[in-house]
């Protein structure tokens, strides 16, 4: 099922995303979801908040960057109670952009 994608503005793009229980209700209907409407978007990720629940949930596909990056090839992961524990010292920088923030790279 297609859900609809918030944009900047809504307040629960400024929420802290919580942590969910394995048991979270639907929750592998729920990452089944946000894959079909990241793709049908045309994005590489979305994160739960982009859906309008601030839960830790992210999908992400980054087989669009396997031509430059083979490493990439086949890349469709779903995160569940992700949290950034450490950077790398490798910077890169590239384009990006946003579901939330269309039109804007």
């Amino acid at each position: 099922m297609i859900l609809p994608i918030y944009v900047y503005g809504q307040p629960v793009l400024r929420k802290v995303a919580e942590d969910i229980t394995p048991d979270y209700p639907n929750l592998k209907e729920l990452i089944t979801n946000m894959f079909e409407t990241m793709d049908r978007a045309d994005g590489v990720g979305l994160a739960a908040p982009q859906i309008g629940l601030p839960i830790r949930v992210v999908v992400v596909n980054l087989d669009v960057l396997s031509d430059e990056m083979p490493e990439f090839k086949d890349f469709r992961k779903a995160y569940i109670n992700a949290h950034i524990v450490e950077t790398g010292e490798e910077l890169v920088s590239m384009e990006e952009g946003c579901l939330s923030l269309p039109g804007v790279h």
